[in-house]
């Protein structure tokens, strides 16, 4: 898909009509393409509606623009906002959710749902030898990807350790690799590019896995 011109700081609603003008589309027919209200594009196009996520990727397919440019039109959050909250470390669950809610992109509840599903998957996978040898062998050089990228880093490589202690639990080991198999295999529920909201996911499946080993008094 080929980008349009457009800054990053340019409102949804204009990057919007430049594409149904160029696609030759109303938003009624944009509307039927997509499966959505047009009364509702229109909001999103005057400004009176934030877009979400979904809506953003309907957009994207119909109107042959990258996700990410429609991401940055819709004004989620300001450059300085974003690098705040990047430098801040996530001290609870609350505090993660609360930067997801603010990018006005994710519903937090369904996200962090999302996340626990994945994480009962992985959860069974970590049991299995195959699932264990990831563990081990791939940690390092994931984390070595990222460049240390995430206060949730020195968490994760904590959960490493103690993961591959041979005095910890085989109960509390799958949990632990839970977390660390969400994060080598990257679920990308949240994409990485929205630094430092592409990252909270992995937060929040770090915070899931330590409040539920306190919940189990393990941790």
């Amino acid at each position: 898909m080929e980008a349009i011109g457009q800054s990053e700081d340019s409102r949804i609603g204009d990057l919007i009509k430049l594409l149904l003008k160029k696609h030759s589309l109303s938003m009624r027919k944009l509307g039927n393409l997509c499966g959505m209200d047009a009364a509702t594009i229109s909001r999103i196009v005057n400004g009176k509606q934030q877009p979400k996520l979904s809506h953003l990727r309907l957009f994207a397919e119909h109107l042959h623009v990258p996700l990410e440019q429609l991401i940055r039109a819709s004004g989620s959050a300001d450059e300085d906002d974003r690098n705040d909250r990047g430098a801040k470390v996530m001290d609870s669950l609350d505090a993660i959710r609360g930067t997801l809610g603010d990018s006005r992109l994710f519903d937090p509840e369904a996200t962090t749902a999302l996340i626990e599903q994945e994480l009962l998957k992985y959860e069974q996978y970590a049991r299995t030898e195959e699932g264990h040898r990831m563990i081990c062998l791939e940690f390092d050089a994931k984390v070595s990807q990222v460049n240390g990228v995430g206060p949730f880093i020195e968490h994760l490589k904590e959960m490493h350790a103690r993961y591959r202690d041979e005095d910890t639990p085989d109960s509390v080991r799958a949990v632990l690799g839970s977390g660390l198999l969400y994060f080598i295999l990257s679920a990308d529920i949240i994409p990485d590019y929205l630094f430092p909201i592409g990252y909270l996911d992995d937060a929040i499946a770090v915070h899931l896995v330590l409040d539920r080993l306190n919940r189990k008094g393990s941790a």
